[in-house]
């Protein structure tokens, strides 16, 4: 992680004007605008439409599955949309990021069969049918690398080495590509050499509105709409092989402080920041934190705020929001430190919208107490009971724009490479599950162990172990968890057991960060009273599951328990390597992921990217899992689901339930897979989250 930079791409007030006026995406012509005298008085009222964290969901289908999922999808956000521009005739339309990543089809499309420079990506063919005026980048854009990115977003980065594309993907060296029109914003992404925005950091749209006078008659007029846009700072650590050497990231509310009073020198009446970065004003700010978009909102000038990163919803009536408590915020308005600001969910199940009312003097100014925020679910009813929950129809013609990449991504994940004879799920990985864990666990100690045999035997005499984590653990409802029924396996199969297209890195580390990494994946629950006759719930849910990882040796030499009862930093107990206490000066090499050894998720030993990285593999962490399934194409439960690294220690008394949330209907699974102390303790499915409650017997 870098401190903001001191210096950051300048540009003088006139310049600005001049680089704004170039820059407008979607501008319109002003020349038929009344004199400004005449709109003293007037009303204009703009609702602000924002998705974020699309995540390449192009249709409501699941890819691992083989399945539609009417819950999401930009096919049904698009009927959100078309609704929305109908019941206010004055909009725009933004993404907040994590657009272009984050399915089997975006895979396809980036690293199995690369887009051509000549061909637009499936989702900016349908962000430009719908005319989106704007978008920002999140974390994900960076995860296919900056020729990918610089190509489907026909944008020169002025990086060295860095060209549109590749010689397979634009074999010509053509200077454009297909994109889909409107602009790109980031602010804070600069130029590891010349410490300039790669993207445009900000765009004036001019936009025709219709506003209403003083004597109440409709009038056109000409409103200047600033955009800015705000990546994670963190994603020099989560994509440092793609990032490292061409890319610094400025701080959040430096660099709006930086660019805001251009904006507003460049004629911008209305200011909205796309920042990808959740909502956590508990955590004091810091340049390089990862969710600080809510501190944008003590920038002075931004006028409304469109969030993401967390995949959570705001506003938010729920008393259980993670918001909830937070300073400045008010859950139900929407609004924070008075600023209006939506996070929409994931996937397109939401779509978010503020409603400004602007009233012109000597210029438009928002009248804050009209302001509305809401965000709009493509769910129109709860499933109650037996009677499934219903959804918003999904729109034709974003449906058929991206038919011929969906059925292409069909015929392709349906490969098959093997099969199993027992169901894989991280439905009950909280509780102890390993069945989708411990194949992927087993797959990366082959690799290393492969790679040591072939390329450097030095490393034979250090002891092996291996990361794996419960990619899909629920965050997002029943869909949202990995199963991969028993029978054949195919790819699809494969990118459920590993979701994202991360690459295979081994670190070196001490026994003593063994214990501490263990430590730092136990912060996945809350703490327990043994004494506490209420329900207690077991996961703390704002400890994203990509991060509880179960770390495996073979033959399971490595065992540990976690204590809930204790405070988080003292819950890992007995720990021992082949029946052994663990040594905390052996040195050990693991097997993870580039994100996990870049210091994503701030694990000892490796925040900061401070690891010692010993192998930065060429290849995919999904295409070694797929490897060696082909090796091993018959897996059994007994030799690749049952071992359990880790378990709860054994309470002497227990006075009320301890719960969790999982899919409905599916406690014999917890059962054959070895978890047997689980039970229902509510099979009622939650109206939000659509889980049912089980319960785990820490005294067995």
């Amino acid at each position: 992680m870098k401190p903001a930079l001191r210096k950051i791409f300048a540009l003088s007030a006139s310049a600005a004007l001049l680089a704004s006026l170039s820059a407008c995406g979607g501008s319109d012509d002003d020349d038929d605008a009344p004199p400004s005298n005449a709109l003293k008085g007037a009303t204009l009222d703009v609702a602000i439409l924002g998705t974020t964290d699309l995540h390449a969901n192009v249709l409501g289908y699941d890819y691992y599955k083989l399945a539609e999922d009417k819950s999401y999808g930009v096919d049904r956000t698009a009927t959100l949309i078309a609704e929305a521009r109908k019941q206010n005739p004055n909009t725009l339309l933004f993404d907040n990021g994590d657009t272009i990543q984050g399915t089997a089809l975006s895979d396809y499309q980036a690293l199995v069969k690369p887009v051509q420079c000549t061909d637009m990506i499936a989702i900016y063919k349908q962000m430009k049918l719908l005319a989106y005026d704007a978008a920002t980048m999140g974390n994900h854009e960076f995860n296919y690398g900056l020729p990918y990115l610089s190509q489907i977003t026909n944008v020169d980065f002025g990086l060295k080495g860095i060209a549109k594309g590749t010689p397979q993907t634009n074999p010509a060296g053509a200077k454009d590509c297909a994109a889909p029109g409107f602009p790109f914003v980031s602010a804070n992404v600069v130029s590891a050499q010349s410490k300039q925005p790669i993207f445009k950091p900000w765009v004036v749209l001019n936009k025709n509105f219709k506003a209403t006078d003083a004597g109440g008659k409709a009038v056109d007029v000409t409103l200047k709409v600033g955009v800015i846009g705000f990546a994670p700072p963190p994603i020099l650590q989560w994509d440092k092989a793609n990032l490292e050497g061409h890319v610094e990231v400025t701080g959040w509310k430096e660099t709006a402080a930086r660019y805001v009073p251009e904006m507003k020198a460049a004629g911008a009446d209305l200011i909205v920041a796309l920042a990808h970065g959740g909502i956590d004003l508990k955590t004091p700010y810091s340049a390089s934190m990862e969710n600080g978009a809510a501190y944008l909102t003590q920038v002075p000038g931004i006028d409304a705020l469109i969030t993401g990163h967390q995949h959570l919803l705001f506003p938010d009536t729920n008393p259980k929001s993670q918001f909830a408590g937070q300073p400045g915020i008010d859950l139900a308005k929407g609004l924070i430190n008075g600023v209006p600001a939506v996070q929409a969910g994931q996937w397109g199940n939401n779509l978010g919208q503020i409603k400004l009312r602007l009233a012109y003097d000597k210029g438009w100014s928002v009248q804050k107490d009209a302001t509305q925020v809401q965000r709009i679910s493509t769910r129109l009813t709860a499933q109650s009971g037996n009677t499934p929950a219903t959804y918003v129809a999904p729109d034709a013609a974003t449906q058929q724009l991206v038919q011929v990449e969906h059925a292409a991504t069909i015929a392709y994940v349906k490969t098959p490479i093997g099969a199993a004879q027992f169901d894989m799920s991280t439905y009950y990985a909280m509780a102890g599950d390993v069945s989708a864990l411990q194949i992927v666990n087993m797959a990366q100690i082959d690799y290393l162990k492969d790679y040591i045999a072939r390329n450097n035997p030095s490393y034979a005499a250090l002891p092996i172990l291996s990361a794996a984590a419960p990619f899909k653990g629920g965050r997002n409802g029943p869909g949202d968890f990995t199963f991969v029924k028993q029978g054949n396996i195919a790819i699809n199969n494969a990118a459920d057991l590993y979701l994202y297209p991360n690459t295979l890195q081994v670190v070196r580390v001490s026994g003593d960060i063994v214990r501490q990494w263990l430590e730092k994946t136990a912060e996945q629950f809350r703490r327990i009273d043994p004494a506490q006759v209420a329900p207690q719930d077991l996961v703390d849910t704002t400890f994203a599951t990509f991060n509880f990882d179960v770390l495996y040796a073979e033959g399971n030499a490595l065992r540990y328990e976690i204590d809930v009862t204790q405070p988080v930093g003292s819950r890992i107990v007995n720990l021992t390597y082949k029946g052994a206490p663990l040594n905390p000066a052996t040195q050990f090499l693991v097997v993870t992921n580039n994100y996990r050894a870049s210091g994503g998720g701030d694990f000892p030993g490796l925040a900061g990217g401070k690891g010692d990285i010993v192998l930065q593999a060429p290849d995919a962490s999904r295409d070694v899992l797929i490897s060696y399934i082909k090796r091993h194409p018959s897996l059994d439960l007994a030799t690749y689901g049952l071992d359990r690294s880790w378990r709860f220690v054994k309470l002497a008394g227990q006075a009320g339930p301890v719960v969790f949330a999982s899919v409905p209907g599916t406690l014999a699974m917890a059962t054959a897979h070895g978890v047997g102390n689980v039970s229902v303790h509510d099979a009622t499915p939650d109206p939000v989250t659509q889980l049912s409650r089980y319960r785990i017997d820490l005294t067995q």
